[in-house]
């Protein structure tokens, strides 16, 4: 039997909290014969319902009112809805519609007490790679042979900007190109005429190789890429844009030519950790007895693990009055965020045992610092654990964004393996991770469709401009803060790391590349829309390989379109269900327009066409 028509939203129309309660409104459509209603809570982890009054009525739309209490011992509160039709049932929640009652990580989740920072969903952030964005001062680059990266016989390699990378398991992480910090600054007014208004850096710290997860020093930006007060003047320089900057933390292991590590003895007035078992770095680190046996992050040699069961590592790091996570996000530097580097994987041991207690011993450090800091996790993986509001505000949404998104358009998994999914089943996906957290944290989530640990998305595509702009238009339209990596707006190409981590190829953007114009007007669209920043999300349709869904906040509406297919495709989209009955439609994207006729925009959607609607 097919389920009757049911919504609940998740901003303030939907769900408004008073100090002890929230009111919610579902709603049905009004020729729908429904008995009751109920809210399904558990205060005092009891199973509570709540009737649900028959409100006002809207065109097509019933609209029904409750209010549940608030969990008085937990911060966050579930719910979901009990929908009575005679003899059957159904089941609103996160995942949508069942004629049963869903199992808690599906209902609707409300976090009383940790909310991310309000600015965070307003952004469009952009990932930097810094060695190779651009090269503002030469004089500080690395040059060939000048040291062998953690000792090991892998020397410098100096390239001219734009040759090719090397192919993995050569010289990826030895060979530098020049890009710094003074590079990135000077490319500001680029940066704002694109629209970003946030940026996302990769490790700037101390480090002997190119991507520098593979730290020296936490307290001293890496000097072939500039300096600690450059730095300061180029987050001023940024604040006073309105831009944001969120670094990159490596807290899990350090580089072998780490002081306290020192495996190469590069330092011998002060001993460290490897081949001295009575230095007093010993047990910052996880060594097996006396021997130099030592754990390394992932059973890699060269990123010896911390033990943060020292108290000295806990104080350096995040417990200290100047710990390093606090030391950055205060004056003079002022950064804005931390994205964690494998935050998943840290602990004590071997393995990540006590991680949600260090996570969230990561968050009250930083927020202690910032209130308003944006902590934000890498999980290449499902993280809801992670994102319930006490630990991490958002992640790099691999799992409920990118890991669909490739399967939808590129037909690959996160191992490149082949898998393909149809619109249905993309929806599925996507709901199943937004409903397994706060809402407020689904719109403080990274969504980015490639990075730096990644295949470019356009190389995965073998270069089909058409899927990338549907892509990007999801990008833009969906819930969460989008994040371009540098280079997207032009069409950068990149397979697996490291070839994903090319030069910035400046002379496509001197000539003005088409697809900078396409990532413009939707960051543009982004910006001046709350409802894409904020509203609600409600599906449309989703039929093969043609979606649409709609974003609303207050009477604001915008309606995406996706066809996923080289064929057109006749296409019926119930609009009804927004309350527009009779409307004209303008595509943002193009200007064209389109007529909504007693509830129903009646079209046939072009192959591999994106249109963003909304009322003209």
């Amino acid at each position: 039997m097919k389920a009757p028509y049911l919504y609940h939203g998740q901003d303030l129309f939907w769900a408004t909290p008073t100090r002890d309660t929230m009111k919610l409104t579902l709603v049905s459509e009004a020729s729908t014969l429904i008995s009751a209603i109920f809210i399904r809570c558990e205060p005092d982890n009891e199973e509570k319902l709540v009737d649900m009054e028959r409100g006002e009525t809207r065109g097509r739309l019933q609209y029904w009112h409750g209010e549940i209490p608030l969990n008085a011992d937990k911060p966050v509160t579930h719910y979901c809805f009990k929908v009575m039709q005679n003899s059957r049932q159904w089941w609103l929640h996160g995942n949508g519609i069942s004629p049963r009652v869903p199992g808690k990580e599906a209902h609707f989740k409300y976090n009383r007490q940790d909310q991310p920072p309000a600015w965070v969903k307003e952004q469009v952030f952009y990932q930097i790679f810094p060695d190779r964005f651009a090269n503002g001062d030469p004089s500080i680059s690395v040059l060939d042979n000048e040291y062998s990266l953690n000792g090991d016989d892998r020397p410098t390699i100096a390239k001219e900007w734009g040759a090719p990378v090397s192919s993995h398991g050569e010289n990826g992480p030895n060979e530098f190109f020049g890009g710094d910090l003074k590079g990135i600054q000077g490319k500001f007014d680029y940066l704002q005429n694109l629209g970003i208004t946030a940026l996302y850096l990769n490790p700037i710290f101390s480090a002997p190789s190119n991507h520098k997860y593979d730290t020296t020093d936490y307290l001293r930006i890496d000097p072939h890429l500039g300096t600690n007060e450059q730095f300061a003047d180029m987050v001023s320089d940024l604040h006073a844009r309105g831009m944001k900057i969120t670094l990159d933390a490596v807290f899990n292991h350090t580089s072998t030519d780490h002081p306290w590590f020192d495996k190469h003895g590069r330092n011998p007035d002060e001993p460290g950790a490897y081949g001295n078992p009575d230095s007093k770095y010993r047990n910052h680190y996880q060594f097996d007895g006396n021997s130099n046996d030592y754990i390394g992050w992932n059973g890699i040699s060269s990123l010896p693990k911390l033990n943060f069961s020292n108290p000295e590592v806990r104080d350096y790091i995040y417990s200290g009055e100047d710990a390093v996570i606090k030391h950055w996000l205060r004056p003079p530097y002022n950064i804005d965020g931390w994205r964690f580097d494998v935050i998943h994987m840290l602990g004590e041991g071997a393995g990540a045992k006590n991680n949600p207690h260090y996570v969230r011993q990561f968050r009250e450090a930083a927020k202690s610092a910032n209130n308003d800091c944006y902590i934000l996790g890498e999980h290449f993986f499902e993280a809801s654990n992670w994102l319930q509001g006490d630990q991490e505000d958002g992640a790099m949404n691999y799992y409920g964004f990118a890991h669909p998104l490739r399967a939808f358009f590129a037909q690959k998994d996160i191992a490149y393996h082949n898998c393909q999914i149809d619109a249905e089943e993309l929806v599925n996906w996507l709901n199943e991770s937004r409903s397994k957290m706060p809402w407020q944290n689904q719109l403080a989530q990274l969504n980015q469709l490639d990075s730096h640990d990644t295949m470019r998305f356009l190389t995965m595509l073998e270069n089909d401009d058409e899927t990338m702009q549907l892509a990007l238009l999801m990008l833009f339209a969906y819930v969460g803060a989008p994040c371009i990596y540098y280079g997207t707006e032009v069409g950068m190409e990149g397979g697996q790391d490291p070839d994903n981590r090319r030069c910035f190829p400046w002379d496509r953007a001197e000539a003005q590349h088409p697809t900078f114009d396409y990532v413009q007007k939707l960051i543009e669209l982004r910006k001046q829309a709350k409802c894409l920043q904020e509203g609600s999300l409600q599906w449309l349709m989703a039929e093969h390989k043609q979606l649409a869904f709609a974003r609303m906040l207050d009477d604001e509406a915008y309606v995406c379109l996706i066809n996923n297919s080289e064929n057109a495709k006749p296409v019926e989209v119930p609009l009804w269900q927004l309350g527009m009955e009779q409307a004209i439609l303008k595509d943002l994207l193009t200007e064209d327009e389109w007529q909504v006729k007693d509830g129903i925009l009646s079209m046939t959607l072009a192959g591999k066409e994106g249109l963003l609607l909304t009322k003209a």
